[in-house]
């Protein structure tokens, strides 16, 4: 780097969020540092469910077949009581795919090992992670923002144009910036998660113990030799993170002395909570993911809700950098994300409220993220009929079409990659959007499958922002109108 600068953008925490955030700006040639604290990657299941829209991300990333080879569908979870079977039933009721979902199932993964996915692909992109650095003081200026970090007990002095807390819960951005971390500590019992090894257990199912103590839980995760384990604490319980503590806690709330269970990989305590940062960012500092809000585990949401939030700040943050934008555009990044973790945690909330078990939550469309959108953002203009059910700010819906060589196409494949997708649909005449970002012309007619799914009825265009929301619709549009969308909206 030059002027003074080491980095464009310091992200701190190697968690899902800021391996995202990685990529995004990786494929977009923005330079930048990663750095985790922990000398190595944590293995650990954690967030293990992974929604259809985060599958849709991933895809966008490039990762899908990469994830899809270490994931697998959630078994049926079987009620137990000692080692009677007292019902079953499926977890979530799969769901066909169809044109504009194409991954409507929610998928699972031990977390550690989506992490991995996402680092090799930071990897082949041509980044890495700094491990076992710290974060220490960091101060701003209108200009940049001055790190101290801790390299393996080598102090370093970085100085960076942003920097991003993707730290987790307890982020020191966070704490560094001031920040309020409002919320509560939810009325529901202590958990005790682990991944330890089972002997005597089949892995067809998702086995659960309800009792008068609390539930306990084995669940095989896909494609390793482990389960995830949920044992329910009692407000008195403060177990030992020990094999020998664990395994004399499931026998006597289980009964099941014939199973074995050993050589755990990851123990820890959980206290459920609901916590919304107050702001996302001061000036030259953003925090993202878990360091902007926790969730309870009901719902499988807090993985999803922070592999979006990066989304969204990786393409504003690269455009920033490279010119094309203002400043001013990044403020987009709080008014759009913070109101939808807000919605998130009130979903999350309400299931643990409601069932109080881990495991045992409905999950349906509410949960899979697919109807998130930035309606109300300054980002997102309409222009056409009021009566729409498709618009701006909406998630762009992905279709089947016959490109110009008689070719089957998905609509997703065209949007892969950093740029804006422009859908040009019927005879409208439009002129080059200049020396703006990027933009990929996908032409189709008006009365096509593609037209069909967007609600396009004649000439119109729609432009489809680098997160896949759709930025503009334009029923009736001028040549400039591309070109005048993105002058107000990147300058925001």
């Amino acid at each position: 780097m030059s002027n003074g600068f080491d980095t464009d953008v310091l992200i701190v925490g190697a968690g899902p969020a800021g391996l995202v955030l990685a990529c995004e700006l990786a494929r977009r040639g923005v330079d930048f540092r990663l750095v985790e604290q922990r000398a190595e990657p944590l293995r650990a299941s954690r967030g293990k469910g992974v929604q259809p829209r985060t599958l849709e991300i991933f895809e966008d990333l490039g990762v899908l077949d990469a994830f899809n080879a270490v994931s697998g569908a959630y078994p049926p979870l079987r009620l137990m009581e000692g080692d009677k079977v007292l019902g079953e039933r499926p977890f979530n009721e799969q769901v066909e795919a169809t044109a504009d979902i194409p991954y409507p199932n929610m998928l699972m993964s031990p977390q550690w090992r989506t992490d991995a996915v996402l680092r090799e692909q930071l990897s082949h992109l041509g980044g890495h992670v700094d491990f076992a650095t710290t974060l220490g003081a960091f101060i701003q200026d209108g200009a940049g923002v001055t790190a101290q970090l801790d390299a393996s007990g080598t102090p370093q002095s970085v100085r960076t144009r942003y920097l991003v807390g993707a730290d987790g819960g307890r982020s020191s951005v966070r704490t560094g910036l001031g920040l309020a971390f409002p919320g509560e500590a939810m009325d529901q019992p202590r958990m005790l998660f682990g991944d330890v090894g089972v002997e005597g257990l089949a892995r067809d199912a998702w086995w659960m113990w309800p009792s008068a103590a609390g539930t306990v839980g084995l669940c095989p995760l896909p494609h390793v030799e482990t389960f995830q384990l949920m044992i329910t604490l009692a407000a008195s319980e403060e177990p030992e993170l020990s094999e020998a503590a664990v395994v004399s806690l499931f026998e006597s709330r289980t009964g099941r002395t014939d199973l074995r269970l050993h050589d755990p990989t990851w123990l820890s305590i959980f206290t459920p909570s609901l916590r919304l940062a107050e702001a996302y960012r001061r000036g030259r500092v953003f925090i993202a993911g878990d360091a902007a809000h926790v969730h309870p585990p009901t719902g499988a949401q807090g993985l999803n809700t922070s592999v979006q939030d990066a989304y969204n700040l990786g393409w504003k943050l690269a455009l920033v950098l490279q010119g094309v934008a203002s400043e001013a555009l990044l403020a987009t990044y709080e008014a759009e994300r913070r109101p939808i973790a807000e919605a998130v945690l009130d979903i999350s909330g309400a299931i643990a409220r409601q069932q109080g078990s881990a495991g045992a939550q409905p999950r349906g469309r509410q949960t899979q993220q697919l109807d998130i959108n930035y309606r109300s953002s300054t980002l997102s203009l309409n222009r056409g009929r009021p009566d729409r059910a498709l618009v701006a700010g909406d998630r762009a819906p992905d279709a089947i079409y016959v490109d110009a060589e008689g070719r089957r196409r998905r609509l997703f494949e065209a949007f892969c990659g950093p740029q804006f997708t422009l859908l040009a649909f019927g005879a409208v005449d439009l002129a080059s959007p200049g020396d703006g970002p990027d933009v990929r012309v996908v032409r189709q007619p008006a009365d096509g499958p593609v037209a069909l799914a967007y609600g396009i009825t004649g000439p119109a265009i729609v432009l489809v922002r680098p997160d896949n929301y759709i930025g503009l619709i334009d029923e009736n549009p001028a040549p400039t109108a591309v070109s005048d969308y993105l002058s107000v909206a990147l300058q925001a």
